[in-house]
């Protein structure tokens, strides 16, 4: 294998769920495919680099700021949704449910790998909780991490005053209860609502 194919896949294999083998596939795809489609590539990378920055809000990733989200006056602004991601973010905006704001911590907790709260966007969202906010919505992965996160965040807004609540967790639409793992099914009945 030639350097340059090499060094791309090297590059291509740093990318997370890419593995040697998917890097070489799509380096060897990249040098037989069209040159004009290969560059709009690279300007696609580059403008995300030169152009992306963290909204002065949310901290959500975009190119103005603030973000779509936060200057548009139709979301109520008195209720914030917190989420791990951006893409944790755009999941909850494409049900189309939630009309607030967001916040985004940018990862959640994790002592094994040495993320701890100052690693987080948290003091930012600290800023966010005036007077005027109603409600704090948490909505992280309901995995060991996510809960660690969910209890700390509530831990350090609830002598704020504002109601802290977190996102239901159980058997997801069109799921069957035989499949489902015990921790799921108390969840499930935990978070169980009236008919």
């Amino acid at each position: 294998m030639s350097d340059p194919i090499r060094r791309l896949v090297q590059e291509l294999s740093r990318l997370p769920g890419i593995g040697e083998k998917s890097a070489t596939r799509l380096a060897f795809h990249l040098v037989r495919g069209n040159r004009q489609q290969v560059l709009d590539l690279a300007q696609a990378l580059v403008d995300v680099t030169d152009k992306i920055r963290l909204c002065s809000v949310c901290t959500n990733m975009t190119e103005h700021d603030p973000c779509a989200l936060c200057s548009d006056t139709r979301r109520e602004a008195e209720t914030i949704c917190v989420v791990a991601t951006p893409s944790d973010l755009i999941a909850v905006e494409r049900g189309g449910h939630f009309r607030g704001r967001y916040h985004v911590l940018h990862g959640l907790l994790s002592p094994l790998e040495g993320i701890g709260p100052d690693d987080l966007r948290i003091a930012e969202l600290v800023r966010r909780v005036t007077p005027e906010i109603r409600e704090v919505i948490i909505a992280t992965s309901p995995s060991v991490d996510g809960e660690a996160t969910a209890m700390y965040v509530a831990r350090v807004l609830k002598p704020l005053g504002v109601r802290v609540s977190r996102i239901a967790t159980g058997l997801p639409v069109g799921g069957e209860l035989e499949y489902s793992d015990p921790a799921t099914i108390a969840r499930a009945l935990a978070a169980r609502a009236a008919l």
